[in-house]
């Protein structure tokens, strides 16, 4: 075997294979180039991202070993230790979900949102809370409203645009704007109403992060690169073509979702850091909205290591 051989031979036994599974939507941008512009590749991984048709798909299957690694709200990571008794750990930060409560064009204030039906993925997780509490803030109480579960936000969008029984949803980009176009409106960004929230996060069995720490470790290296790639000003063209083609909108919806990903004061956090404050307010709605530890939240700390974080953050400096 000549010496080149061996070489790819060593290298391909060096791969380590991840299943990782998210939600369809820009906050999988650092997936996409990590993907596409070989950070994954560099670091000797091979990630096969999976769509979630719903949060409890991705739950289940993290918690029965289908899925390594996944992104989604961290309230969902609550939801397995405090529910399912799940055993997670939060290792990665993200973004506040850039979350909208659209509505139908003849809903002009909360008010008009009684006795109506709104959609959301689960009934009793991440982005349903939200919608509850700014149900809340303007008067309305759940109990006013008809909850129905169908899904994943692109769920959600297909639900208000065949049947305008259905009042409202929340939704992230670039579902909103596909709403909007489709002659929905916005009658709130979410964190203007309930203040700082933590949507998507990195997390893992705590197990299994443990017995593949270099593995994790490498993958948040290869995400913080793609992020770090995709923020640089020089790359938001082929950036916003990425969001176009893996999301399949057009160039100038895939711009507008950019700039806001992008925003300094909104956008991705820094290096894929977690907000805290951030996640005080998703376990602070939980207490209050679920009942959950008798209404008092415990510290986000529970559910974080950023020791892993910390060695990738580390080895890229």
């Amino acid at each position: 075997m000549s010496m080149l051989a061996i070489v790819a031979s060593t290298c391909a036994r060096a791969q380590t294979a991840l299943t990782v599974m998210v939600f369809q939507g820009v906050q999988n941008l650092p997936l996409y180039a990590a993907q596409q512009k070989g950070f994954f590749a560099k670091r000797g991984l091979i990630v096969d991202q999976r769509i979630a048709p719903n949060s409890q798909e991705l739950r289940d299957g993290l918690a029965q070993g289908r899925y390594h690694i996944v992104h989604t709200s961290v309230d969902n990571a609550i939801a397995m230790a405090e529910q399912a008794k799940i055993d997670i750990v939060v290792v990665l930060g993200g973004d506040n979900g850039w979350n909208d409560l659209i509505v139908q064009p003849e809903i002009k204030t909360y008010a008009d949102l009684r006795r109506k039906t709104v959609v959301v993925d689960a009934p009793d997780t991440a982005f349903a809370f939200q919608l509850y509490q700014m149900l809340k803030v303007n008067g309305i109480d759940k109990s006013e409203v008809v909850v129905k579960p169908v899904g994943a936000t692109r769920f959600r969008l297909q639900a208000m645009t065949t049947d305008k029984t259905i009042a409202a949803s929340i939704l992230n980009l670039p579902f909103s704007l596909q709403a909007e176009a489709a002659g929905l409106r916005k009658l709130a960004t979410a964190v203007d109403v309930v203040g700082p929230y933590l949507s998507t996060t990195g997390f893992a069995l705590r197990g299994w992060a443990r017995e593949n720490r270099d593995t994790l470790v490498r993958y948040i290296q290869a995400y913080i690169e793609g992020l770090r790639w995709a923020m640089a000003p020089s790359n938001s063209a082929e950036a916003i073509e990425l969001l176009a083609k893996g999301l399949n909108i057009p160039h100038d919806m895939a711009a507008r979702s950019y700039a806001v990903a992008a925003d300094r004061d909104n956008g991705f956090m820094t290096d894929a850091r977690i907000d805290m404050a951030g996640f005080r307010n998703v376990l602070k709605l939980r207490a209050e909205l679920h009942g959950d530890w008798g209404g008092v939240p415990p510290a986000p700390e529970t559910y974080v290591d950023l020791t892993y974080y910390e060695r990738a953050l580390d080895g890229l400096r």
